[in-house]
């Protein structure tokens, strides 16, 4: 399949994060097409974008004439299309794992979080920024607390979630991960999640995939 590739995406989008990195890991290359979350209002409201993807959201993957949405069906699509290296373990029970490791950030912890969260609490209900951070601290330190022990207490965690390979679960933990960074989380409480992602790190898939470089990122002064 020699369609190209094009990825709406937002620098600091962790369900973008996911895809970039899922892209990177099977050596997909793909077009950035930068989706400003925040300038004017936010870019994902305008009449184009919006026919592109209803929901306001990114990411969106273009795959030729084909529209893709949803970071994790995006993750399992690529790995259906590509399938090596796989993104998913080869046993059904092993997939089961793997999913339910990776919709726990993504379905549990990140919307909680998200950028029209905090919105609504900002501009509906007033809610202070000191309060909004608490909140995001919150839900990233329950969601943890029980990712850790997922991992801490299973024979399939290896140097990364499931072995030896890096899977959906991954590619769905590192970007988790910078968020908890970034509001000032310490990630010696969970000392499995931080040693999976160091040996996420010193990948190039990974690496590549960052926020800071992205196309989009603000230039450093």
């Amino acid at each position: 399949m020699n369609e190209e590739l094009r990825l709406y995406s937002y620098w600091r989008s962790s369900a973008a994060y996911r895809v970039r990195i899922g892209l990177n890991l099977k050596g997909l290359a793909y077009e950035t097409v930068p989706v400003h979350l925040l300038r004017d209002g936010g870019e994902q409201f305008a009449p184009d974008y919006m026919a592109t993807n209803p929901q306001k959201l990114v990411p969106v993957l273009q795959h030729g004439q084909r529209t893709f949405r949803q970071s994790l069906a995006i993750l399992e699509y690529i790995d259906e299309v590509w399938p090596a290296p796989p993104l998913l373990p080869t046993t059904s029970r092993e997939r089961q794992r793997v999913r339910a490791l990776a919709q726990l950030v993504a379905a549990d912890i990140h919307p909680l979080n998200n950028l029209r969260v905090l919105r609504f609490l900002e501009q509906d209900w007033n809610v202070p920024q000191p309060e909004r951070d608490l909140w995001i601290r919150h839900w990233i330190t329950e969601g943890f607390d029980a990712f850790e022990t997922l991992l801490r207490d299973h024979p399939a965690t290896d140097t990364f979630c499931d072995g030896h390979l890096p899977t959906i679960a991954d590619c769905c933990l590192v970007p988790q991960v910078y968020n908890a960074r970034r509001f000032g989380l310490d990630m010696a409480r969970w000392p499995t999640i931080a040693a999976i992602e160091q040996a996420c790190l010193e990948l190039p898939a990974f690496r590549d995939a960052a926020p800071d470089r992205q196309p989009d990122a603000p230039q450093q002064s």
